[in-house]
């Protein structure tokens, strides 16, 4: 296993994947490192959900009736898909604000350790990641909300490396107004 900064640099969305996907029991530890996120005051306030086979035909009939249109064919495009849910806490500290950047911060590095792990992987969302009828395929509580999913299945060989633009690090890495550079 590399370094953090190593997985990082390499990590590269998925947009197909093969019909491989890993385990449960291959996901177990990954999801538990990823939970290891900075969630102020421990308030776990996210969950993952595993959609696999006939889970997946539900979802696109759920995004159908979301978008007016038929049943969807996009959840069938990876053999499993991870739903990330932001399931906020009560809490006098923790905002909710506060409580879904730690879900989103749980679905970024349960993809980084996926795709270290060799999977193939992608965030996914859409407009109708927030609808009633989604929610409710989900199982969602009244208070939680989706972020979305990560698709995840094998990752087919590929003639060349995707290109990915690096960040300019200098442009977004500013100081306080009135503060002196060093």
């Amino acid at each position: 296993m590399g370094s953090a900064l190593e997985a990082a640099r390499a990590r590269r969305s998925s947009s197909k994947v093969t019909d491989e996907a890993p385990t449960r029991e291959e996901l177990l530890p990954l999801v538990a490192a990823a939970g290891r996120v900075a969630d102020h005051s421990n308030l776990t306030p996210w969950r993952l959900i595993e959609l696999r086979g006939d889970d997946r035909l539900r979802l696109g009939r759920a995004i159908g009736e979301a978008t007016g249109e038929g049943p969807s064919t996009k959840p069938l495009r990876a053999p499993l898909l991870i739903a990330i849910v932001s399931s906020p806490r009560p809490s006098e500290k923790v905002p909710e604000w506060e409580q879904e950047a730690v879900a989103s911060g749980v679905a970024h590095l349960l993809s980084l350790l996926l795709d270290e792990a060799g999977w193939g992987v992608m965030w996914r969302t859409g407009a109708f990641v927030r609808s009633p009828a989604v929610a409710k395929a989900h199982g969602l509580t009244r208070r939680e909300k989706l972020l979305g999913w990560l698709y995840v299945g094998g990752r087919p060989p590929r003639d060349r490396e995707g290109f990915r633009p690096g960040v300019d690090p200098d442009r977004i890495l500013g100081r306080m107004p009135g503060g002196e550079r060093s």
